[in-house]
């Protein structure tokens, strides 16, 4: 690809990374582009659902939608879940706002880096954000007791917690982030977004929307989008208690949701096993992505249980140039971290794609961190030098990263008691 077949400069016209949609047309609409910056799933929606998609465009485009709550009933009739403590979005960032909106009075405590809309939107209204630092040095893992310790010495009265957490991709084990619950049971408000929960191997068990449906003042964010590889449809959902899921329910419009929405809905229960699948394949390909990065010398790789992969650059080494070069002269898109709160330009978050994607990234990556394009990427050795130590990203603290990253890749598979209903 030549250096000059897209402009950077549409990379630095707002905080937030451009669209897809816009990067083809600075391209003047080419379509080799590889994604590396949007999280989706690429394993799902299947390739056979897609076309049941295009054959039902018609239909799709002309017609209004179903509202909401005929919408919510089948979702929840395909999760297990009671349309009472469920509340759907167009977008989970539409629930963020309303939420913020709603139900976050004066202040609010989240942890740095993390997801922009948790700082962002509170800021934009008025409100103060209190940001509880998470330190490279131990590997930007979360620790439930010194967040705790922050929030009282800062009078937080709201909390929000990402998990897992983005960019980073660091996991808190459910026993951990029940123990949060427990002991901010007085705060206004403690959401749970888990909006990428559904690609986390850590243990059987990870959600806690179970628990956010009796507490009083807990609720679960989930992101249908970036779990089934579908951001254009925006739909998202909100697990609490009854109450309320009803104070956030009855702020949206009767029709918030659209007819993508509510096709892709109707078309899960069917699809579950593909989906099941698209984790397990996902998984594998993280596992051997973030053993490749690791062979890249200086690179620090951080565990992750997103569907993406933060790695720090060497040092000299800047992250906005490395994107402007990959764009440019790789047709690769990432996301450098510089506009992350808490986080800089020498962080990149690399979302996980499959083997023929990945090859063309490590190239890219060679070729501006040590001048050169070799035609094959380094190999797969991993070096115990910039692999973080695992901690709560990869779900226990005392495995090594070594260990992790040898046999074969982990197989991702539904403990005896888990259905479709409880993998997302």
């Amino acid at each position: 690809m030549s250096s000059d077949a897209i402009d950077p400069g549409v990379l630095r016209r707002n905080a937030h990374s451009p669209s897809f949609f816009a990067l083809q047309r600075a391209a003047s609409g080419r379509r080799d582009l590889v994604d590396f910056c949007i999280p989706c799933n690429p394993y799902f929606p299947t390739p056979g659902m897609f076309s049941q998609l295009a054959g039902a465009l018609e239909q799709i485009l002309k017609y209004y939608p179903s509202d909401a709550d005929t919408i919510t009933a089948e979702l929840c009739e395909t999760l297990g879940h009671n349309p009472q403590t469920v509340v759907m979005g167009n977008g989970s960032t539409e629930l963020i706002t309303w939420i913020d909106h709603l139900l976050v009075r004066e202040s609010l405590a989240t942890p740095i880096p993390t997801f922009g809309r948790w700082t962002d939107q509170p800021l934009e209204t008025g409100k103060r954000v209190d940001m509880f630092q998470l330190h490279e040095m131990r590997g930007f893992e979360f620790d439930v007791d010194a967040f705790v310790h922050f929030i009282r010495m800062r009078g937080s009265r709201a909390a929000v917690v990402c998990n897992p957490n983005n960019p980073d991709g660091g996991y808190v084990p459910r026993r951990e982030v029940v123990r949060l619950l427990d002991q901010l049971i007085d705060l206004d408000l403690v959401v749970v977004d888990e909006s990428f929960l559904d690609f986390a191997d850590a243990e059987p068990h990870t959600s806690v929307a179970d628990e956010a449906r009796i507490r009083p003042n807990v609720i679960v964010l989930k992101s249908l989008g970036k779990n089934f590889g579908l951001h254009g449809v925006r739909f998202g959902y909100m697990v609490a208690n009854p109450a309320l899921a009803r104070t956030v329910r009855e702020a949206l419009p009767k029709w918030n949701l659209n007819s993508f929405a509510e096709v892709v809905v109707f078309l899960l229960r069917e699809h579950a096993a593909e989906y099941r699948e698209s984790l397990r394949l996902l998984a594998r390909d993280r596992l051997l992505m973030s053993q490749q990065l690791a062979g890249l010398p200086g690179l620090k790789v951080f565990p992750s249980q997103g569907n993406f992969v933060m790695v720090k650059l060497p040092d000299g080494k800047d992250g906005v140039a490395l994107r402007d070069h990959l764009l440019g002269h790789h047709g690769v898109f990432v996301r450098e971290c510089g506009n992350k709160l808490g986080s800089s330009s020498q962080f990149l978050r690399l979302v996980v794609r499959p083997q023929q994607d990945v090859q063309r990234l490590l190239i890219g990556l060679g070729s501006f961190l040590y001048g050169t394009a070799a035609e094959e990427p380094p190999d797969n050795a991993v070096s115990p030098d910039n692999v973080v130590s695992p901690g709560h990203g990869w779900g226990e603290a005392d495995v090594t990263a070594a260990s992790r990253f040898s046999g074969p890749p982990p197989q991702r598979e539904p403990a005896p008691h888990e259905d479709f209903r409880t993998a997302i």
